[in-house]
């Protein structure tokens, strides 16, 4: 009876630990890390929590105006460490952004490079 309770609170004990390895995405399952879109606009939001940052973008995309996006960055300290500050893009700004595309269409996508631009 000793060896089954210590198995099973093992057994809990592993699964607890896995589960925010499964939490957490893989970055090919969502974005096409094969493609890759270029798209210029006026952040409209940037919000710098865990577990990535996210940016707001108002794009022309193929011709139409108005187009919102959405592109996820990496982790706040991740880009603390890559010189980038909380207000290193601010609300207003016009920004170039090189990402990797949904992988269901959807507009989001996976920041790999963001530049302050003129228009």
């Amino acid at each position: 009876m000793m060896k089954i309770k210590f198995l099973l609170i093992a057994g809990i004990g592993i699964f607890a630990a896995a589960v925010p390895i499964l939490a957490h995405h893989a970055l090919a399952a969502v974005y096409d890390t094969r493609q890759s879109i270029m798209m210029k606009g006026t952040v409209t939001k940037i919000v710098w929590n865990n577990p990535h940052v996210q940016l707001y973008l108002q794009a022309m995309d193929k011709g139409t105006p108005d187009s919102s996006w959405e592109f996820e960055l990496g982790s706040p300290n991740l880009l603390t460490l890559n010189g980038f500050k909380i207000d290193t893009f601010r609300r207003g700004d016009y920004v170039v952004v090189t990402a990797y595309p949904a992988r269901d269409g959807s507009r989001l996508g996976y920041a790999s490079k963001i530049a302050l631009s003129s228009h």
